[in-house]
C-alpha cells in the first residue's frame, strides 16, 4: 500500500469537492435579479473564481464589478470586472486602492439597484478603508497575528478599526439591496465574522473588544482606543445573506475518499480550534493506539492557530505535519497530512505538510530538530528538506483546512 499516493487521491478529491463554482451557481439560482444596475463586488482567497462563476451564470446582466484577492490568484480576465491582488495576512497598499474602488462602485446606487456580493476567506486583509493611519493597522495585525488569537477576536478588533467592517459596508451600499454570497472559512459560520462581516450586523460588543486588547496586551494609540469604545451596526435591513461551502463538505470529501481507497473513515471534528502543534500531537497520538488496527482514516477539520516565538518560515499546517511526525515516529504503515483548502499556509508557497514514521529520522540526518524547529516556527525548510511539503499553488476556495491521520494494514 503507497499510503503517499493514498494521501494525494485523498488532498485532489478535497480541493474539487470545495470548489466554489457549483455553490455559487446554486446561490444565484435562488436570487432574483433586479432590473437596475448590477454591481459584483467580490473579495477574499476565492474572490476570483466565485466571481468568474457568477460571470458564468448571470452574463451581460453584469453591470460592473471588482474582485480583490491575494497576489497570483488571478487567473485571467472576467468580463466587466476589475481584478485586484493584494496583500494577506497583512494587508498592503493594494488592499486599500482597490476597497476605495470597489466603494466608488457601490456609491449613489438607487433603490432599483443590486449589489452582489461575494465574500470568501481571506476578506478581512484584503478588504480594508482603516479608520486609523495605515502603518499602525500594520503594526496592530501584526501584533494579532502574533499573539495567538483566535480569528474570531482577530476579527473583533480589525472590524472597529475599518470603514467596511462590521456591517458598515451594506450601509454604503444603500439604498441598494445586497444579495451577499459567503464561502465560509470559520468555524460555525459566524456570518459577523466571516472576513470580518460587512454586510452582517456584528455580534460582538465594545467591552469584548476592549478585553481583548488586555488579553494580549496590545499596544493601541489613543485613536484606535477611542474607536474601540464606539460600537458597530447592529441592525442592517438592505442584506440578504446565503451561506454556502464549509469545513464539513471538505471532511466529507476526505471520508468519502479514504473509503474508496479502502480505509474505514472516522470524522473526529469539524470544529478543530488549538494551537497547531496541539493538534499534531493529538492526531499523532492517535495513531500509537489504533496503529495495529488499520486500514482506518481520521480526519480533524477546521482552523488552528500558531504562536509566534521564534522568526522562522512555516505555517499552521506545517506545524500540525511536524509535530504528528514526532508522534508517530518509528511507526510502519503511518501518514499525516495537513491541508490549508486555499493552497497557502501562512506567508509561504505551501499548501501544508506531509509527514510519516521515517519523516522525524530524515530530519535528524538533516540536521533538524523537530522541538526547536517548532520553537523557532521554522516548519517550511524542515519539511522542504525531507520532501514534506505539499504545494498545490492557489486552489480558488477557501473554507478551512483538513488534517488526516491514515493507518495502513499491519
Amino acid at each position: 500500500m503507497n499510503m503517499k499516493q493514498d494521501a494525494e487521491k485523498i488532498i485532489k478529491a478535497c480541493l474539487i469537492a470545495s470548489r466554489p463554482d457549483k455553490a455559487v451557481h446554486k446561490a444565484i439560482d435562488q436570487i432574483e435579479v433586479s432590473q437596475g444596475r448590477l454591481i459584483l463586488i467580490a473579495f477574499g482567497k476565492a474572490a476570483w473564481s466565485m466571481a468568474s462563476a457568477a460571470s458564468q451564470r448571470l452574463g451581460d446582466r453584469i453591470h460592473s464589478g471588482c474582485v480583490i484577492t491575494k497576489y497570483d490568484h488571478v487567473m485571467g480576465d472576467i468580463p466587466k470586472i476589475i481584478s485586484w491582488e493584494a496583500g494577506h495576512p497583512v494587508p498592503d497598499e493594494n488592499s486599500f486602492k482597490a476597497t476605495r474602488r470597489a466603494v466608488a462602485m457601490v456609491s449613489n446606487l438607487s433603490k432599483e439597484d443590486q449589489v452582489l456580493l461575494l465574500i470568501s476567506g481571506g476578506g478581512s486583509a484584503l478588504f480594508e478603508d482603516p479608520l486609523i493611519p495605515e502603518e499602525e493597522l500594520f503594526d496592530v495585525t501584526d501584533q494579532l497575528l502574533a499573539s495567538g488569537a483566535d480569528i474570531v477576536e482577530i476579527n473583533t478588533i480589525r472590524k472597529r478599526l475599518s470603514r467596511v467592517k462590521g456591517g458598515r459596508f451594506a450601509q454604503l451600499c444603500a439604498p441598494a439591496q445586497v444579495e451577499a454570497i459567503v464561502l465560509s472559512d470559520i468555524i460555525g459560520d459566524p456570518l459577523d465574522m466571516i472576513a470580518s462581516g460587512p454586510a452582517y450586523p456584528d455580534s460582538s460588543t465594545r467591552d469584548e473588544a476592549e478585553e481583548i486588547v488586555k488579553r494580549y496586551n496590545l499596544k493601541l494609540s489613543p485613536q484606535a482606543q477611542e474607536l474601540l469604545g464606539k460600537e458597530t451596526p447592529k441592525r442592517i435591513d438592505n442584506v440578504t445573506t446565503h451561506v454556502t461551502g464549509s469545513v464539513k463538505e471538505l471532511c466529507q470529501a476526505a471520508a468519502k475518499q479514504a473509503e474508496a481507497l479502502g480505509y474505514q473513515s472516522i470524522i473526529l471534528t469539524d470544529c478543530l480550534s488549538c494551537q497547531a502543534k496541539e493538534a499534531g500531537s493529538f492526531i499523532g497520538s492517535i495513531a500509537k493506539t489504533h496503529g495495529s488496527k488499520g486500514p482506518l482514516a481520521f480526519i480533524a477539520g477546521g482552523e488552528t492557530v500558531v504562536q509566534l516565538t521564534g522568526k522562522g518560515k512555516g505555517g499552521r499546517n506545517q506545524e500540525l505535519a511536524l509535530a504528528a511526525a514526532d508522534q508517530i515516529s518509528g511507526l510502519d504503515h503511518v501518514v499525516v497530512f495537513s491541508l490549508g483548502s486555499d493552497g497557502t499556509d501562512g506567508p509561504t508557497d505551501a499548501a501544508g505538510g506531509i509527514v510519516d514514521g521515517q519523516t522525524k529520522t530524515r530530519l535528524i540526518e538533516k540536521g533538524f530538530d523537530i522541538h526547536k524547529t517548532l520553537q523557532e516556527n521554522d516548519s517550511y525548510p524542515a519539511l522542504a528538506s525531507v520532501n514534506g511539503l505539499i504545494m498545490t499553488g492557489p486552489t480558488g476556495t477557501n473554507v478551512n483546512d483538513v488534517a488526516v491521520l491514515l493507518i495502513g494494514q499491519a
